[in-house]
């Protein structure tokens, strides 16, 4: 088990952003959009705030600057009438998903889903349905919803199901996906010469029949929308590549992705690489070349805008870069280096050399913190755009430089990426405490970017006036954030901690008494002993649970600073190969089945009710999970809890009414 602790400052979870304007904000929830810019502008009386990208740029409204994006061409599957246009696609869900301990509930893609959309994304690749019922029928729900909720501008998703170069799953991505309004199949296989005869075992001319077949079979079902992958194309014959892209052109691909799939390459190698393709491969006027590029030499980023130099114009990318391994290219990097630098430095490529996207980056923060937190993934602080420190100065030459000019040590504003500054206290002199009502605790998680639906308001506001009795002076907006974050993992949950005391020292033996209530609404509580008082307190959650899990890694942060601050504990788990809890899901690249890993998150004034949290939290969604997939197998779960094993009786005790 991995521990970690610290008292830094920690950044957290943003739940659902609302797209202010209207005109960007999808019908379906429209009943749920905020006006959060108009409510920025009013705090800050006679004054305009400076909100473009530039630091040096003049002063200009709020809302139009943070919140307007620019229309995008229309989409056209293999077309971009707009040569200048760059398409992106995200795979946070697929890709970043594969990252140990990234796993995520249905409930979580879906909310993640609805945030990309906000941000503008063009594709979504919404996982990998073959893996698991689960997978395919959160692939599913994402078609069946984002997929259809089009934008006033006309602005809808595609929304894309990754498959292997068979028929078996290329059928089920299609079942997946093909409820949206604009779907997309996704199919890939090897084409490196070290992949062929170690991988497959296949020759070089089988690999074209089976991506030719792959393609055809793709189209046979009505798909209209094809992208075709050549993994490890980096490391490929660049003739080879020339043969099986042209091939599947001719069967009807539409999309040809190129990827950097062991992170190989230089910039200029595959910026080449593009060029080449586009020039050498038969057909490649009626098709968009793409890139996929991972991060194993800290160069994807880089190696994704080369290829966009070259004629690329689609970038695949993950927010936060997470994925296989070192991860992808950063969706916010890319997507800021295009904005800050793609009408004056990508000249001699197609079009004018003017490259732009459609996407809205004031959401690109909130996205951020939504998915570190249920992927248990949080950004290191230096991480560019995005990082706790990022727009942070603490060297007194540069605060000094800050105070005359941000533009001295700053090329972008904070608030352009939806990280509202000094914004504290709602401008209006409120400070959120024991008294506070739930308009001002739902005003302010507004203007903070957290849209939350009526049950999520009700469930913070409860937890906020448990901290707040506890809490001198009022709650900070990091304070109140973690709450967001503590109920996001115990929506749905089956089992809830209704009470806890431990007996800890030097002296003694560590020993915890858990109750708990579970969905039966039964209280139960037990007593156990453990190395110390949190391995006490989650072997007693083990015994009434019934669960059989490893505890992955335990870290433990304080939100703000003083004895009185808010610590935040998360926690991954996974079940024990073999055990009650296994839940194995095919991963898509090397085809084996893995077991998945769950993340939980709680937060409290006291670690040891907030080390609690976190485990039930993680517990639970494993569970879910669980219940989930012995649903859809039919499988007889009377007497247990999804697949839990109860609590021996002589452990533990009901609680009499």
């Amino acid at each position: 088990m991995k521990f970690t602790a610290s008292v830094a400052f920690a950044t957290l979870l943003a739940a659902s952003a609302s797209a202010p304007v209207e005109a960007f904000t999808p019908d379906a929830l429209r009943s749920h959009s905020v006006a959060i810019s108009n409510s920025f502008v009013a705090r800050q009386p006679g004054r305009r705030v400076k909100a473009s990208l530039y630091s040096t740029a003049p002063d200009v409204d709020t809302k139009e600057a943070l919140f307007k994006r620019r229309p995008r061409p229309e989409y056209i599957p293999g077309v971009i009438s707009d040569p200048d246009y760059v398409r992106i696609f995200d795979t946070t869900l697929r890709d970043g998903e594969q990252s140990p301990g990234a796993t995520l509930t249905s409930e979580e893609k879906l909310e993640i889903a609805r945030n990309l959309a906000k941000l503008g994304v063009d594709i979504i690749e919404a996982g990998f349905p073959i893996a698991s019922p689960d997978d395919f029928q959160a692939v599913k729900n994402i078609a069946d919803k984002v997929g259809n909720e089009m934008f006033e501008d006309g602005y809808v998703p595609v929304i894309c199901g990754l498959s292997r170069a068979n028929p078996k799953d290329i059928e089920r991505a299609w079942d997946a996906v093909k409820s949206a309004i604009r779907p997309r199949i996704h199919t890939f296989i090897a084409t490196s010469k070290i992949h062929m005869e170690t991988k497959l075992n296949k020759t070089p001319d089988e690999v074209i029949e089976i991506a030719v077949n792959a393609v055809s079979f793709a189209k046979s079902l009505g798909c209209e929308d094809i992208e075709f992958s050549p993994e490890d194309a980096g490391r490929s014959d660049i003739d080879y590549l020339y043969r099986i892209l042209s091939a599947v052109i001719e069967a009807g691909a539409t999309t040809l992705n190129i990827p950097d799939t062991t992170g190989w390459n230089m910039p200029w190698e595959f910026g080449a690489l593009i060029n080449n393709l586009r020039e050498n491969v038969k057909g490649a006027d009626k098709v968009v070349f793409s890139t996929h590029c991972q991060n194993d030499l800290g160069l994807a980023t880089a190696n994704s805008l080369s290829g966009a130099l070259n004629g690329a114009r689609q970038l695949e990318c993950t927010i936060n870069g997470i994925g296989e391994r070192a991860g992808n290219a950063s969706l916010e990097e890319v997507v800021m280096a295009l904005a800050l630098k793609g009408d004056t430095h990508f000249s001699g490529g197609p079009g004018t050399g003017k490259l732009y996207t459609a996407i809205n980056p004031v959401h690109i923060s909130p996205t951020s913190k939504m998915v570190a937190e249920y992927t248990g993934m949080i950004c290191q602080p230096h991480k560019a755009i995005v990082g706790a420190n990022a727009f942070k100065h603490e060297s007194g030459i540069h605060q000094d430089g800050m105070i005359k000019n941000k533009s001295t040590y700053e090329i972008m504003t904070p608030e352009s990426i939806g990280l509202m500054r000094g914004d504290t206290e709602s401008g209006a002199g409120i400070v959120l405490g024991k008294h506070s009502g739930r308009n001002a605790v739902g005003t302010r998680l507004r203007e903070l970017g957290y849209d939350l639906e009526a049950d999520k308001l009700n469930a913070v506001f409860l937890r906020f006036k448990e901290v707040a009795e506890k809490r001198k002076g009022g709650l900070e907006d990091e304070d109140l954030e973690s709450l967001v974050l503590d109920q996001a993992g115990n929506i749905n949950s089956m089992w809830k901690v209704t009470g806890l005391q431990v007996s800890t020292g030097m002296s003694g033996i560590p020993t915890a008494t858990v109750k708990m209530r579970g969905p039966d609404m039964v209280e139960r509580y037990v007593a156990s002993t453990g190395t110390g008082p949190v391995d006490a307190v989650y072997k007693a959650i083990d015994q009434i649970i019934g669960t059989s899990v490893v505890l992955e890694s335990y870290s433990l942060t304080s939100v703000t600073e003083g004895i009185e601050a808010l610590a935040v504990t998360r926690v991954n788990v996974s079940p024990i190969e073999g055990g009650p809890n296994d839940v194995p899901s095919i991963h898509s690249q090397a085809g084996l089945f893995k077991n998945r890993k769950f993340s939980g998150s709680g937060s409290d004034t006291d670690i040891i009710t907030a080390s609690a949290r976190a485990y039930v939290s993680a517990v639970n969604k494993l569970l879910s999970w669980n219940a989930r997939r012995v649903e859809r197998n039919d499988a007889d779960t009377e007497g247990n809890i999804g697949d839990a094993v109860p609590a021996e009786p002589p452990l533990v005790s009901e609680v009499q009414p």
